[in-house]
């Protein structure tokens, strides 16, 4: 009877971790390239008072046995890396990305982060950069005579300067893929950091080898469903208070049990 006790409250906390994740992705509705998350559980160990297949008798087996569980843990949180919608927004710095590639920002500490959140302006040295200021990489140079600034799909950058008619190239936007980017470490400010289950970044020109070609103008949603995401939560909602039912019914029990002395 205790026993019940301490497998519903790993269901309740359970839940609770499901109803934090919905928490988020609908928090990040409309953060550009957001990526939603999914959580995954498992059922824990078992206690097996009898095991199918052991003999009856001489002639005879046990067809099923008899187990009991002892609740559920949680074991991973997956960004799920399918494609957001596309927004136009008709700003020449904007890209979105038509495929499975990540574009490279350098950090202030050096090391390289990937987005897929296609939004970046000009600092003060005519550079691309993220709202933080973090450089696209390789580094892409907007001269401040810049009339107009022209990104085609396989990434490059063309620049029309003052009345001039025909565009300058300023440089080539690369983009990296992952063999597994559900590996991928998510660090906040839309940018997540390589790690050894994601695999080594494959780096190449937009619409190669398979990174997606770029358009302009254009920023990838957030891939979140909110009418998913509402059922997901009143599922969660039920399954928690269905687990708190079975605490309650379980300390009711042992009530019963303890009046029987008195």
């Amino acid at each position: 009877m205790m026993r019940s006790l301490f497998t519903s409250a790993t269901g309740m906390g359970a839940q609770q971790r499901q109803i934090d994740t919905i928490a988020n992705n609908l928090a990040n509705v409309n953060t550009t390239g957001f990526k939603k998350s999914r959580n995954h559980f498992q059922d824990l160990l078992y206690h097996n008072e009898k095991t199918a297949g052991v003999a009856s008798s001489l002639s005879t087996q046990v067809p099923v046995g008899i187990h009991v569980g002892h609740g559920v843990k949680h074991v991973t949180t997956e960004k799920i890396h399918n494609q957001g919608n596309m927004q136009n927004t008709g700003n020449d710095l904007d890209m979105s990305i038509d495929g499975p590639g990540f574009f490279q920002i350098l950090q202030p500490n050096g090391a390289l982060a990937y987005t897929r959140a296609g939004h970046f302006n000009i600092d003060g040295q005519g550079r691309m950069v993220t709202d933080d200021g973090m450089l696209l990489d390789p580094e892409i140079n907007i001269p401040p005579e810049t009339r107009k600034v022209q990104i085609g799909f396989d990434g490059t950058v063309s620049v029309f300067l003052r009345d001039e008619t025909q565009p300058e190239s300023v440089g080539t936007i690369q983009l990296a893929r992952f063999a597994n980017p559900a590996g991928l470490t998510p660090m906040g400010k839309n940018l997540y950091l390589p790690s050894p289950a994601a695999g080594n970044p494959m780096v190449d020109s937009p619409a190669s080898n398979g990174m997606g070609s770029m358009n302009q103008g254009f920023l990838e949603g957030a891939n979140v469903s909110v009418v998913e995401e509402m059922v997901n939560m009143i599922t969660a909602q039920r399954a928690y208070e269905v687990n708190s039912k079975a605490i309650q019914t379980s300390d009711a029990m042992l009530q019963t049990a303890n009046s029987l002395v008195r």
